[in-house]
């Protein structure tokens, strides 16, 4: 039998609402599933675990997003360079480079303004590896990590020029490995009736806060999910998010997009068709600079007020691994953001409930080996229960999940 669709029924689907075309698709449908299943998971973890509310609660998801907002710029930058057929190793040192443009544009001009310049230096970054790897044709790997020792060395000879004044103080905070404190935040807002915010200077109900305070099973676990995505959000967070769908509209809806995909899947067969693929890979290098650089101005302006050496750490290249864990999509790259930030998150604002994440792995491994074993797949079913029996002896051992030792710099003595 023939799955295409008859004139008559793509007719009949083209006249339903955009809703509804958005859950008849089976990727969107399953991927819907997946996430409620999670949920319900997470909540049942949740309410079987002792002094475990920060699972789901609007502290943790709140900084959740803030955290994930920097690895998911990160994510699609590597991919837009990606799909352009260049591997972007110096991510890294883009967002370094929209780190310290972002503290010093925030310091002297206000954060707007130093978010702009965070975005225009890290594009910087991305049009000389451009100009590396398409013009003088330099390894991809050599002049992304040539670009990460440039932008270290670089911002902190900068910031030795325009920060510190001698080497007793800085200028008003400011030193070798810091900018002085930014103008002032970037606004956040709360929604009103949902999460409290202001209407015309009245402060309206916080109805999920209320749900959430409750802690019933499942309500109040939406409820917190959803009221840490209502307040104290800054509208840098609301434009990052923004960024996902547009990235997947422009590569995967518009002809600039067909052109860069084909440009880095078949750059032969695309010259051959008239499409100019030189110029096509200095914009996506431009365009995954200037995301890199926006990740590196949110910690440097959101996450925090100042710039401070070392900001990043290493979420560039999170980013890179986000992007291959999303299979090339913005969708999946938010996907693995999330993951990656949901964990971090949890460590700043829940450490005890940490332990409890071993219980919510033994359960998605007890799905994932009922499932393969619905589909008559041994392997996955062996490798599920031998994950979940780990993860269960870990969840019933470990009391507290220890912190790395952080490293001491030593300097010589002259």
């Amino acid at each position: 039998m023939s799955a295409t669709l008859t004139p008559e029924a793509a007719a009949a689907a083209a006249k339903q609402p955009a809703w509804m075309r958005f859950i008849a698709s089976k990727t969107r449908t399953r991927t819907l599933v997946f996430a409620s299943v999670l949920f319900f998971l997470l909540a049942f973890t949740r309410q079987v675990t002792d002094n475990s509310n920060d699972l789901t609660s609007s502290g943790t998801v709140g900084t959740t997003l803030r955290v994930t907002i920097p690895i998911m710029l990160a994510g699609l930058a590597a991919l837009w360079s990606e799909r352009v057929g260049i591997v972007n190793i110096g991510i890294e040192g883009m967002m370094i480079l929209g780190t310290w443009f972002g503290g010093y544009g925030a310091w002297k001009y206000g954060p707007w303004v130093g978010l702009l310049l965070g975005i225009l230096g890290g594009a910087a970054g991305g049009l000389i590896h451009a100009l590396a790897v398409v013009k003088f044709n330099v390894n991809h790997i050599i002049s992304g990590v040539a670009m990460n020792l440039f932008a270290f060395g670089a911002m902190r000879y900068l910031s030795e020029i325009v920060y510190a004044q001698d080497t007793a103080g800085g200028k008003a905070g400011g030193g070798i490995s810091k900018s002085p404190k930014q103008q002032g935040p970037i606004p956040r807002f709360n929604m009103p009736f949902l999460g409290g915010g202001k209407i015309f200077g009245w402060r309206s109900p916080d109805l999920l806060g209320w749900f959430e305070r409750r802690h019933w099973f499942l309500v109040g676990d939406a409820a917190g999910i959803l009221r840490g995505l209502m307040v104290g959000v800054s509208w840098a967070s609301v434009l990052a998010l923004l960024l996902v769908p547009v990235t997947g509209w422009v590569l995967w809806r518009s002809r600039f997009g067909l052109r860069v995909r084909s440009s880095g899947e078949a750059p032969a067969a695309a010259e051959s068709l008239g499409v100019k693929v030189s110029p096509l890979r200095y914009a996506a290098l431009a365009v995954s600079g200037g995301l890199a650089g926006f990740g590196g101005a949110f910690l440097s302006i959101v996450s925090a007020n100042y710039y401070q050496q070392g900001q990043t750490q290493s979420k560039g290249y999170i980013g890179i691994a986000t992007t291959i864990f999303g299979n090339w999509r913005p969708s999946g790259v938010l996907g693995g953001a999330t993951l990656f930030g949901f964990a971090e998150a949890l460590n700043l604002v829940g450490k005890k409930s940490l332990p409890n994440l071993f219980l919510f792995g033994t359960l998605v491994c007890g799905l994932v080996f009922l499932l393969s074993l619905a589909r008559r797949r041994m392997l996955p079913a062996i490798n599920a229960i031998a994950a979940g029996a780990v993860l269960l002896i870990a969840f019933l051992t470990v009391n507290e999940v220890p912190e790395p030792p952080r490293r001491r710099c030593r300097t010589s003595r002259r």
